[in-house]
């Protein structure tokens, strides 16, 4: 029987982590929250997305209704660890983060040294998804500690690095520069399955703008460090080249996470993509986004990089193609975030409550997210510019 009541309202809630704050989760969750206080009948989707740094995991299983799992592997000093890692809800996908085995989070302050740490537990974690039966492997290589162009990860399916002697090479990126001849095969496990890179960063592996001279520093590198580094990438690339005949010096994306997209290409044959824009198609977004009148995100500040192949800009602009208003909540906004606007974005409101100290805001990170989104909800419903959909449907 029809009526002509108004059905609910529907939102698709896409926020990202607030970093050091709330996960993808928790962002969601809270959101939902505060939507609830100012609209009781809302039919909210929450999903929580991530472009391929921590939390990508997560995210992901959470948005398929997947499973997570953990396994020992190595730290990025060679200590052993449990890592996370996921199957996604189709059974035929697994998902890694090398945040979680090759993270710097991992690290206290004086431990780091791109010298010497190493992708070997990414690696680890690698064959673990391979060895789980899926048929395809999604790995997020943001927040690395490493330097080594991915030759620990390459250690860890089959591959060896030796000097000139015949001599095993340490671990860590200083090692490579006295790199002479690699050997080895991936393992059988790894060919069977296909591999993506989940990644935003563009960065080649060397020069200027590459590995070492744009993340060394932030990894415990002094500009005496970087020129090491780079030159010892350089030397690893000219071995590369001539072991697999690819050139992974100026690939796009071949310099992030400390060269591991170089080492993927290289001996996984992986494919790189934009982190965002696959985190988003695995977990159905536009299918999703379909089914709501309004797509609200979140991130922990907006700024010029937010429309520039991060989860935020993607959000908005799959959103305005799919017709549908877009609202942004952000902890604090910088100069640029005013682009978000020509991309499509509706709203943007700062979950901030005034001045104070960023630990204490961030402390109650959960509380001004929702309180936010209430704050939004309920200009909305005065504006009336994002509601007039709440009344288009007929319920059935």
């Amino acid at each position: 029987m029809t009526t002509n009541a108004p059905r609910p309202l529907r939102v698709l809630i896409a926020p990202q982590a607030f970093k050091g704050s709330v996960d993808a989760v928790g962002v969601a969750a809270a959101i939902a929250r505060g939507l609830r206080r100012a609209w009781p009948d809302v039919e909210c989707d929450e999903l929580p997305l991530a472009d391929g740094g921590e939390g990508t995991v997560r995210a992901l299983v959470h948005a398929t209704g997947g499973t997570l799992r953990r396994s020992r592997v190595h730290d990025p000093l060679g200590r052993e660890i449990e890592a996370e890692w996921g199957v996604l809800g189709d059974g035929r996908t697994a998902v890694v983060e090398m945040a979680a085995a090759s993270g710097l989070p991992l690290l206290r302050d004086e431990e780091r040294d791109p010298r010497i740490t190493s992708t070997r537990g990414t690696g680890e974690l690698l064959l673990e998804a391979a060895m789980s039966g899926a048929a395809r492997v999604v790995i997020g290589i943001g927040g690395s500690a490493t330097n080594d162009g991915g030759a620990g990860m390459a250690r860890a399916i089959g591959f060896r690095f030796l000097d000139p002697e015949g001599k095993d090479l340490p671990d860590g990126g200083a090692a490579l520069a006295r790199l002479h001849r690699i050997e080895g095969q991936v393992d059988p496990r790894v060919i069977r399955v296909a591999i993506e890179v989940a990644s935003d960063v563009r960065n080649p592996l060397l020069g200027p703008e590459g590995a070492s001279a744009v993340f060394g520093p932030q990894k415990g590198a002094t500009p005496e460090i970087v020129k090491e580094l780079d030159a010892a990438l350089a030397r690893y690339a000219d071995v590369v080249e001539r072991f697999v005949g690819r050139d992974v010096r100026n690939v796009p994306g071949a310099g992030a996470a400390g060269g591991l997209g170089a080492g993927l290409i290289a001996f996984a044959d992986a494919k790189l993509r934009s982190g965002a824009e696959l985190v988003m198609g695995a977990s159905r977004f536009a299918d999703r986004a379909r089914q709501a009148d309004l797509v609200i995100s979140g991130e922990g500040r907006v700024d010029a990089q937010s429309g520039y192949g991060k989860v935020t800009g993607s959000v908005v602009r799959s959103a305005k193609e799919l017709g549908r208003p877009v609202a942004v909540i952000a902890g604090g906004a910088a100069t640029g975030y005013e682009a978000l606007f020509s991309s499509g974005l509706s709203a943007l409101e700062i979950a901030s409550d005034g001045p104070g100290p960023l630990e204490d805001a961030m402390r109650r990170g959960a509380e001004l997210i929702e309180s936010a989104a209430e704050r939004l909800a309920r200009a909305i419903a005065v504006g009336g510019d994002l509601r007039p959909f709440a009344h288009r449907g007929k319920a059935e």
